[in-house]
C-alpha cells in the first residue's frame, strides 16, 4: 500500500560524497517526519538524521557538519546529501516515514561502501 524506495548508495573513496534518496508512493495522505538510519556490519541501527515535514533538520552528533537531510514534499523524497565520507560511514542506510499520522514505514535499505 505504501512504499518506500531508497536510491543512489554505492561504493565511494574516503573523502568523497554520495546522495541518497528516498521516494514514498501508495495510498499516501499525509507525510509526517521522515529520517535515516544506518546499519554497519555487527552494530545496532541507529538514527543518522530526521526532517519534518516542514523542514526542520536533526543531525546526529556521529555525522554533524558532514551530512545534511532535505527533502522535496511535492515529490515525496527524502534526501540525504553525504559528503566527506569516511570508512566507518559504511553501512546499509535506511529510509523512515511516518505516513498518514501514525503509521511508520521503512525502506529496504541501500549499501553505502566508503573505501580507505
Amino acid at each position: 500500500q505504501v512504499q518506500l524506495v531508497e536510491s543512489g548508495g554505492g561504493l565511494v573513496q574516503a573523502g568523497g560524497s554520495l546522495r541518497l534518496s528516498c521516494a514514498a508512493s501508495g495510498s499516501i495522505f499525509r507525510i509526517g517526519d521522515m529520517g535515516w538510519y544506518r546499519q554497519a556490519p555487527g552494530k545496532q541501527r541507529e538514527l543518522v538524521a530526521t526532517i519534518t515535514r516542514f523542514g526542520t533538520p536533526n543531525i546526529a552528533d556521529s555525522v554533524q557538519g558532514r551530512f545534511t537531510i532535505s527533502r522535496a514534499n511535492a515529490k515525496n523524497t527524502a534526501y540525504l546529501q553525504m559528503n566527506s565520507l569516511k570508512p566507518e560511514d559504511t553501512a546499509v542506510y535506511y529510509c523512515k516515514a511516518v505516513i498518514n499520522l501514525n503509521d511508520d514505514y521503512w525502506g529496504q535499505g541501500t549499501q553505502v561502501t566508503v573505501s580507505s
